[in-house]
């Protein structure tokens, strides 16, 4: 029988999400838990905001009431979570042990792969680098609206390099959040680890707003959600980063190179203590300029960003990913090796 931690069958796992990323997308939202999750987050978010002080008051009753709350859904989801992985594991002793992983394995490549958007990522950050381009009937309007569905913040104002940046920003953000950091801590925690991630960040993206945002109050309310991303995402963020510089360092011909002193310092610039990580990583890679109007500027002497940019983001993105899925595989292959050795 299986135990709780099979390195088989989560490497086996870890590939079959991947692969059903590429060839097979999203679930249909009916289905998608990150999706349903939201929907708890809006129902509970609503409650929230029911009690909430006026903004600028110190109102612990709604911070108590916002961890209570995050509390409640992170409970269901590990516990499903946790529920499925067992049951997933659970298989007919009769198949044999690298049968039984392999099996388990596909069934949680299944389980996990709603965790990780690395496809829809990607697509969606090219799609806005199309809408921009006149030469296929694109525009700057098509690109503000295209990079609408990505941010957000208003892009009314923005002009097309600004588009770009913003769009390559959140190419670099959301390498950590919908995929380096789930796939840390399944490899830490399972199933259940990687949900407790996409759950705490998706409660960030719609909790953690430092003030009043589309007429709610989150000031107090969402700060328990906000600080909980940070801890989460602490030391996947600064993974992603280094991994973006080995990258880079690794390059063949006139890619630029920088330090991890000039990573940490840029990496500061940003009001998050982990976003500015991977962003500033990628700024420094592609040389370019990274900013978001009024709030920071990364690599303020990079160049402005340029229609290829985008194209070479995602190339130093997918590198990154496959460094990880590499070293992970390589990880639990010899975590397997060791368990045999000690049998």
């Amino acid at each position: 029988m299986l135990t709780h931690f099979n390195p088989v069958a989560m490497a086996v796992a870890l590939l079959v999400a991947l692969a059903l990323d590429r060839w097979r997308g999203e679930p249909p939202e009916r289905w998608h838990p990150v999706v349903w999750m939201g929907h708890y987050l809006r129902v509970a978010g609503n409650w929230l905001q029911r009690g909430v002080a006026q903004p600028g008051v110190r109102d612990l009753g709604s911070f108590w009431r916002g961890a209570i709350a995050w509390y409640g859904g992170v409970a269901i989801v590990c516990i499903a979570y946790a529920a499925l992985g067992w049951a997933g594991l659970k298989l007919p002793a009769g198949l044999g042990a690298l049968a039984q992983a392999m099996v388990a394995g596909v069934l949680l490549g299944w389980l996990l792969k709603p965790m990780l958007a690395w496809a829809l990522l990607k697509d969606e950050v090219l799609a806005v680098e199309r809408a921009l381009d006149e030469q296929v009937g694109g525009s700057l309007a098509q690109g503000r609206q295209r990079l609408r569905w990505l941010v957000s913040r208003d892009v009314s104002a923005l002009t097309s390099v600004q588009v770009r940046e913003s769009a390559i920003e959140t190419l670099a953000e959301n390498l950590n959040d919908a995929v380096i950091a789930p796939i840390f801590w399944f490899v830490l925690l399972g199933l259940p680890g990687a949900a407790l991630y996409r759950f705490a960040n998706t409660a960030d993206a719609m909790w953690g707003y430092p003030g009043v945002y589309q007429g709610q109050h989150w000031e107090w309310a969402g700060k328990w959600a906000a600080r909980a991303d940070d801890i989460l995402s602490w030391v996947p963020a600064r993974l992603t980063g280094a991994l973006l510089w080995a990258v880079v360092a690794c390059q063949r011909g006139p890619a630029p190179r920088f330090g991890l002193a000039v990573l940490r310092q840029q990496a500061r610039q940003t009001p998050s203590p982990n976003s500015g990580w991977p962003m500033a990583a990628m700024a420094l890679a592609l040389n370019v300029s990274l900013a978001k109007p009024g709030v920071y500027t990364l690599n303020a002497s990079g160049r402005a960003a340029q229609p290829l940019d985008t194209a070479l983001a995602v190339a130093y993105a997918s590198k990154v990913l496959l460094v990880q899925v590499v070293s992970v595989l390589v990880a639990l292959i010899c975590v397997a090796i060791c368990l045999r050795g000690g049998a």
